[in-house]
């Protein structure tokens, strides 16, 4: 059985039209086109709801909305399963999650990640295929998508009740690959506690576990028998140009009496994407198992994080304040800081750490929050 997993796929204004010709030789190329189609089983996470009713929920980010039409190309990728466990699949609301659902329903291709309820939506899917079972597991992060006991949405990771869906999912299943929508957008690396959650869904069955949501290439570890892919970038989303969104992985999983995994390089070309040159393709491979061997360095996880938490610690505080941008800007260039050093004292600091950090707290004031919106 050989598999091809893309990252995050959004149709966006800039190729809507070659979506809704079905002209995938012009958003794949040829080469990668012939590539994409010679897998027997082809997935990827599609983070945008297809509807023509614009129906934005409250939320922090943008609300992604792609237009119903654009489904002819996505079928014309020949999906075996996609992945709708993301964080934007709610943004039209229950409404557009529902068109998305129709949608896929009508053109035939079949999907996880969803329910109408924290339950269903938990439904892992299974393949089977020369005799062998392999079970797909998909669910994100809590943001603004996540379904409840009472209505639609995506799967959330939960280590209470996610780490025991795969252990069900692996007595009956030869094979597993978690889809994991989390980490921190434009970071290369896993945080420790991301390593940990992916490590345990690899102690509880997993053959596979991939990280998407990253927007970027971040690395990769063996882990007792099992491969962890901590970010592999985008498939096809012209949203920016980035650094990090200009190359991305395909992974590659061949699957016999093991998982073998390899990955091809792919680069974004405007609103389309294409193989990654051998040039390119070596200097993206390079990195990305470069970074696959510092995370095996003792400390290295931890160390590497902190100083990526001690760089953006200061935009929560400054959007915690309640900041405008132009105030934020104002106080950075001219003040150098002063308005947000007299806004959170040290005792306030210890007393927001306490808030995030202590269950008791955490849980309360979410609630708070929820009822205030």
């Amino acid at each position: 059985m050989k598999i091809i997993i893309g990252g995050d796929l959004v149709p966006t204004e800039s190729n809507y039209d070659l979506f809704e010709k079905g002209d995938v030789k012009t958003l794949l190329g040829e080469e990668l086109l012939n590539t994409w189609r010679d897998s027997d089983i082809r997935i990827f996470n599609l983070e945008v709801p297809l509807t023509d009713e614009s129906n934005p929920i409250e939320k922090c980010g943008p609300n992604l909305i792609s237009p119903t039409r654009t489904a002819t190309g996505i079928k014309a990728l020949e999906p075996s399963l996609i992945s709708l466990a993301n964080n934007h699949i709610l943004d039209q609301g229950v409404k557009g999650l529902s068109s998305t659902r129709n949608v896929l329903s009508k053109i035939g291709i079949p999907y996880v990640g969803v329910g109408d309820n924290l339950t269903n939506s938990a439904e892992p899917y299974i393949i089977e295929k020369d005799g062998k079972k392999l079970g797909i597991y998909s669910c994100a992060e809590h943001e603004f998508s996540i379904a409840t006991e009472s209505t639609a949405g995506a799967n959330p990771f939960d280590p209470l009740e996610s780490l025991d869906h795969i252990v069900s999912l692996k007595s009956r299943c030869d094979f597993i690959i978690v889809l994991y929508h989390g980490g921190k957008e434009h970071y290369r690396y896993p945080s420790p506690y991301l390593q940990k959650a992916c490590r345990k869904m690899v102690e509880k069955g997993a053959d596979l576990v991939i990280t998407q949501h990253s927007h970027c290439i971040g690395c990769q570890e063996q882990y007792k028998g099992s491969t962890i892919v901590y970010g592999q970038g985008n498939f096809i989303f012209d949203h920016s140009e980035s650094e990090f969104w200009k190359t991305s992985l395909l992974v590659e999983v061949s699957l016999s009496n093991s998982v073998k995994t390899s990955y091809i390089p792919i680069v974004k070309a405007e609103e389309k994407v294409r193989f990654a040159e051998a040039k390119k393709a070596e200097e993206i491979l390079t990195a990305f198992n470069k970074r696959s061997q510092e995370i095996l360095m003792a400390g290295f996880v931890k160390k590497k994080y902190s100083e990526f938490a001690d760089q953006s610690v200061e935009s929560y505080l400054r959007k915690l304040a309640g900041y405008g941008r132009w105030l934020s800007a104002f106080d950075r260039k001219i003040l150098g800081g002063l308005l947000l050093r007299k806004k959170y004292s040290k005792k306030k600091l210890l007393a927001i750490q306490n808030y995030i950090e202590c269950e008791a707290h955490r849980e309360l004031l979410l609630t708070g929050l929820r009822k205030e919106r």
